[in-house]
This record gives C-alpha cells, sequence and structure tokens, in this order.
C-alpha cells in the first residue's frame, strides 16, 4: 500500500518533468546542420553543373557570389565550371579564394590539385594531395579522388 502511494505520488511529479521537457526542448535542441542556406542563385550553378553547362553555371555562381562573397563553396564551384569552361586562370583565382576563406575545404584541394594536372604541373598537384593528407579522415573521398587522378597522370606520361 505504501509503495502504491509513493508511486501514485511521483505520477504527477514525473508528468510535470515530461511536460517541461518537451515545452523547453526545442530551446535546447542542436542544430546538427551548419551548411549556410543556398541561394536560388547557388541552387542554379549547382544545377546547371549537374547538367554540364558551364557558362550557365559561371552566370547563376557569379551572382550568388556578389550576394556572398566569403562563401567557399561558391568560389570551389566556380573554380570547377571555370575548369571545365577551359578558362583554368580564373579557375586557380576561385579556388584560391576558397582555400583562403576555408584553408581546409577538401573539395577545393581536390579541384584545385585536378587543374593543376591539367596544366602539367605534377608538382603542384601533389601538394593538394599532401594538404588531403594532412587534413582527411581515414574516409576522404576527394584525397582519393585526386590520388587515382594523379595516378591516371602519372601512367599517361610513361
Amino acid at each position: 500500500m505504501r509503495y502504491d502511494m509513493k508511486v501514485k505520488s511521483a505520477v504527477p511529479l514525473i508528468l510535470l518533468a515530461a511536460g517541461l521537457a518537451v515545452v523547453c526542448a526545442p530551446a535546447f535542441a542542436v542544430d546538427t546542420d551548419t551548411a549556410p542556406p543556398v541561394s536560388s542563385d547557388h541552387a542554379a550553378g549547382k544545377k546547371a553543373i549537374e547538367a554540364r553547362d558551364w557558362n550557365a553555371a559561371i552566370k547563376s555562381l557569379t551572382t550568388a557570389e556578389k550576394r556572398d562573397s566569403r562563401n567557399a563553396d561558391i568560389q570551389n564551384l566556380l573554380g570547377y565550371a571555370y575548369r571545365n569552361a577551359g578558362q583554368l586562370d580564373a579557375a586557380f583565382r576561385h579556388y584560391e579564394r576558397a582555400l583562403q576563406l576555408d584553408p581546409r575545404h577538401r573539395g577545393a584541394r581536390e579541384y584545385m590539385g585536378e587543374a593543376y594536372l591539367i596544366a602539367n604541373n605534377l608538382a603542384k598537384a601533389e601538394e593538394q594531395l599532401a594538404a588531403l593528407n594532412s587534413i582527411c579522415p581515414r574516409v576522404c573521398e576527394e584525397r582519393d579522388d585526386l590520388a587515382k587522378s594523379i595516378e591516371r597522370y602519372r601512367s599517361a606520361r610513361k
């Protein structure tokens, strides 16, 4: 009987605590998605890249860059679009800017390394691979992709 009394008297406290936790939960929720919001121009640039429409990508991403000049992802995508459009000087400028904003930007390091291979500068490509080796965890698609590109480059030169 005493046990029943203790349990019954604890129920309102438990419900009250649970209710407060539910009410307060949003205030203490941790947002794990730290990526900045993507503008419509940024999104259009990504779609143009997927469609391999380099000029449209450059146009959209240049507009996005004007609104958010400190976004390393936009700079990296601009570099990628310019590289694929055959404009290596512009590509290098945007990769450099991406790395100024975020020296650990793995995509910019991979793509810059690939651009160096196009420019026949194996030593600079290897520098980007070394940087990826130092910043990447065990699983690192960007490092692995650049390593494969370097290996293909070397094999083609034999």
